[in-house]
């Protein structure tokens, strides 16, 4: 089913970001830092990417979850959402982590 990858990622991005708001974690705990972690943390990841498909390490691979649409040769569009939820889910664990050391 194309775009299933996409919706699911979007799905786990809206989750992450309800269980942040409910506990007040990192996004509604302090969004300036969070909103910095993200954009910096997006930007490394993105950069290595595209390292990694120049040097031939990355490449995708036959799937028809995707929409098979391509920010860049290898680079799928649904890359950037992934890695919004890589990092969500760090700052989330972060959140966590950060409150139960307080206790």
């Amino acid at each position: 089913m194309t775009g299933l990858y996409l919706v699911a990622l979007l799905v786990s991005i809206g989750c992450e970001l309800l269980i942040d708001r409910r506990l007040r974690l990192f996004w509604w705990h302090d969004p300036r830092s969070a909103a910095i972690t993200l954009a910096a943390g997006l930007t490394f990841f993105l950069v290595w990417d595209l390292l990694g498909i120049r040097q031939g390490i990355f490449g995708i691979g036959a799937n028809n979850l995707m929409l098979g649409i391509e920010l860049a040769p290898h680079l799928p569009i649904e890359e950037p959402f992934f890695l919004v939820l890589l990092i969500q889910t760090a700052m989330t664990c972060y959140g966590i982590a950060r409150r139960q050391v307080a206790r």
